[in-house]
């Protein structure tokens, strides 16, 4: 053995961590879908204090055998019976969490998660509450984000969920993650309406959009005797110049132009 291997070993065998503040690191996830032209935000109420009966966003501690990762999918499906590994999602990190006070049992830092699960708009996988959540279900993120109270920071954590998935919107092709793999240009531009809160024109969009997707030269079944609509399969191909998200009426910058 080195005597720089011999200075390590030596090292680590007087080190102790409990010299140090000790901190817990949790993982919480923002899952979206959209469905009836409305966008919809995975939450479960909680059954146990800390904000006992409180709506928050799924999520739990992370085991001292796991990545932040493997526990966001067993917290999700502990907590809400979702199975990220069986559903046609895509799952990114948002952000990390530490503000000090955020969690009034200890220091707690968490991993957030966003999770765009894909749907035909009309139905959604049904969740089912367990371990520690009193009840889950599918919440109007917009809705919830005017009128409701979330437990710890999660308010802030779906905001910037949606920050997120409304901005990549504008450049990237994004929204189709919330979306069978094939679809329609209405069922795309439902999908900028509802994460938007607007009504884009239609033929704008359109002709926004088609360089950035392939058409598949199928057609869907029209519904209630409505006329077949073309199927398109998303591309990774940039939006340049990118769509430009409508100001809400009102804001500042939507009084300025």
């Amino acid at each position: 053995m080195t005597s720089q291997a011999k200075s390590a070993r030596n090292f680590l065998e007087n080190y102790n961590p409990g010299d140090y503040p000790s901190i817990a690191l949790t993982v919480d996830l923002v899952v979206f879908a959209v469905t009836d032209g409305v966008l919809k935000v995975a939450l479960v109420r909680r059954g146990e204090h800390p904000f006992k009966d409180a709506l928050a966003l799924p999520g739990g501690f992370v085991g001292p055998e796991e990545s932040a990762g493997q526990a966001a999918g067993r917290e999700l499906a502990e907590e809400t019976g979702l199975d990220l590994g069986r559903l046609a999602v895509h799952v990114e990190q948002l952000a990390t969490y530490t503000n000090p006070d955020r969690d009034p049992r200890m220091r707690v830092v968490s991993v957030a998660h966003v999770a765009l699960l894909a749907s035909d708009g009309i139905t959604l996988p049904k969740i089912t509450a367990g371990s520690d959540a009193a009840s889950s279900g599918w919440y109007g993120v917009h809705d919830i984000m005017r009128s409701e109270e979330l437990a710890f920071d999660h308010a802030t954590i779906l905001a910037d969920g949606l920050e997120r998935l409304a901005g990549k919107m504008e450049y990237t092709t994004v929204a189709a993650r919330l979306l069978p793999e094939e679809f329609t240009m209405t069922q795309l531009r439902t999908v900028y309406d509802a994460v938007w809160e607007t009504t884009l024109p239609a033929g704008n969009f359109t002709r926004k959009m088609m360089p950035q997707l392939n058409d598949t030269g199928r057609k869907s079944r029209g519904a209630a005797g409505g006329a077949p609509a073309a199927l398109f399969t998303a591309t990774d191909r940039h939006i340049h110049p990118p769509l430009s998200k409508p100001q809400a009426p009102g804001s500042p910058a939507a009084v300025a132009s």
